[in-house]
């Protein structure tokens, strides 16, 4: 199963199309984003040919996006457990480190999806993979965001710039 990941989107119109664009030219069978949307416009696009799954992030706006996303996704609220081909996933926005640090030492879950900082990490630790996609650069003079595509199948995690 092919999933993509994305964070940290800010309303940037540009940057969620470019996503949902990548999404759908490779094809993923779902699309998990953890959090920070900040307004319910900025999630439409997400209504794509792919099942769509949310956290909500820290920003103002994200309380009210469970009835946008419910429309054609599901929405977990702070935290969630998703199972892709019997992959145990968290997902989780990442405002606390100590949360996300507990998520991947408990040993529940082969994947600890999150976002927050808006830097890039993969990283396994005793059997578990955390995944951070980035997000839109910050100042934004920086590179630009970045999103990820796990295989569930091969374990394997590519990020790119959409």
């Amino acid at each position: 199963m092919l999933i993509g990941i994305v964070s940290d989107t800010h309303d940037d119109l540009d940057l969620v199309e470019a996503a949902v664009d990548r999404f759908e030219s490779a094809d993923v069978d779902a699309v998990i984003h953890c959090g920070d949307f900040v307004a319910p416009f900025s999630a439409a696009p997400f209504d794509g040919g792919f099942d769509f799954y949310a956290v909500q992030g820290n920003n103002d706006g994200e309380w009210s996006l469970q009835p946008q996303i419910d429309e054609f996704g599901r929405y977990l609220g702070e935290m969630g457990e998703l199972t892709f081909d019997g992959q145990a996933v968290a997902v989780y926005h990442g405002t606390s480190q100590p949360v996300v640090d507990a998520l991947v030492e408990c040993g529940s879950y082969d994947y600890v999806l999150h976002g927050h900082t808006h830097e890039q990490v993969h990283e396994e630790r005793d059997g578990t993979v955390r995944i951070n996609p980035g997000g839109i650069a910050i100042p934004p003079a920086q590179d630009p965001a970045e999103i990820a595509l796990l295989d569930t199948d091969t374990g394997e995690v590519e990020f790119e710039r959409p």
